[in-house]
C-alpha cells in the first residue's frame, strides 16, 4: 500500500478532526509528509507533534478554507518548505442539515462557501504548481449526498453533487498535465459533520441513525491511500463507499 505514498508531500484540509485528522495519521505512517490545515490551530499543531513524535514529518498552518489567500497560503507554504506538492485532499465540509422552508440562509451560506467555495480554492491554489510540476493528485471529497438528495438536506447535497461536477470537469482539463483527480464519497462514518447541524429537528433524525450505523474514519483514511498507492499511470477517479448495512 505504502509503494506510491512514501515520502509523497500531502496537503489536507478541514485535517483538526475526524476523516482528516486520521487521514494524516495513516498517510504518515505509510511514509508521507503531510500539511495539515485548519481553522483550529492548537487541534493541528497537536496532532503534527504527535506524528512527529513518531517519527513522521508534519507541518500544520492555520487555514480558513473560505479565504482564498489562506488556502493558497496553505499550499504555497508545502511548496516553499518540501519542494512540490504531490496531493491535495479537499476534505473541509460542513453539514447543518435542515428543510428548505426553515430559510437557514445563513447555513446554505455557509455550505457554499465551505464545501465548494473551498474545494474551489484548493484548486487554484494547488493547480498552477501541479501543472508546472507536470504531476500531482488532487482529491475532493463529495458524499452518499452527492448521488442522492437527502431528507432535509438539499442544500448539503446541492453542494455535495457540485462537487462532483467540478471534480470531472478537473478531470478532463488536466490529462496534459499529468495530473491524477480523484473524488472520494462517503456514506455514514463517524465525523464531527453531525455535530453541526443546528435546526433540532433535523438533528434528531440523524441522531437517531447515523450513530448507530456509522464507521470509523479509518475506512475514509483507507479509500484515500488506495487512490494515492496506485500507479502513476492508473487515475482512480471516483469511489463511493457507505457502511454495509447502510440502505440510503
Amino acid at each position: 500500500m505504502n509503494q506510491n505514498i512514501r515520502n509523497k508531500i500531502v496537503v489536507i484540509t478541514g485535517a483538526s478532526s475526524g476523516l482528516g485528522a486520521e487521514t494524516a495519521r495513516h498517510l504518515s505512517d505509510l511514509g508521507a509528509t503531510v500539511v495539515l490545515g485548519a481553522r483550529r490551530e492548537e487541534r493541528i499543531a497537536t496532532l503534527a507533534n504527535s506524528i512527529v513524535a513518531k517519527g513522521g514529518q508534519a507541518l500544520a498552518i492555520k487555514t480558513d478554507v473560505t479565504d482564498r489567500e489562506s488556502v493558497k497560503n496553505l499550499v504555497d507554504t508545502a511548496v516553499k518548505t518540501y519542494g512540490r506538492v504531490d496531493v491535495l485532499l479537499n476534505n473541509a465540509g460542513v453539514m447543518p442539515l435542515s428543510p428548505l422552508e426553515k430559510l437557514r440562509v445563513d447555513e446554505w451560506e455557509l455550505m457554499v462557501d465551505v464545501n465548494i467555495k473551498g474545494v474551489l480554492y484548493g484548486i487554484a491554489a494547488a493547480l498552477p504548481h501541479m501543472k508546472s510540476q507536470k504531476f500531482g493528485h488532487i482529491i475532493n471529497v463529495s458524499s452518499v449526498a452527492g448521488h442522492k438528495v437527502i431528507d432535509g438536506g438539499a442544500v448539503y447535497s446541492a453542494t455535495k453533487f457540485a462537487v462532483r461536477a467540478l471534480s470531472e470537469g478537473l478531470r478532463a482539463e488536466v490529462k496534459s498535465y499529468n495530473l491524477r483527480t480523484t473524488i472520494i464519497s462517503p456514506g455514514a462514518v463517524q465525523s464531527e459533520l453531525i455535530d453541526g447541524i443546528h435546526d433540532e429537528e433535523s438533528a434528531k433524525q440523524i441522531r437517531a441513525i447515523v450513530p448507530d450505523m456509522a464507521i470509523g474514519a479509518d475506512s475514509f483514511a483507507r479509500c484515500v491511500a488506495f487512490a494515492i498507492s496506485q500507479p502513476e499511470n492508473v487515475d482512480i477517479n471516483e469511489i463511493l463507499f457507505r457502511p454495509t448495512k447502510q440502505a440510503l
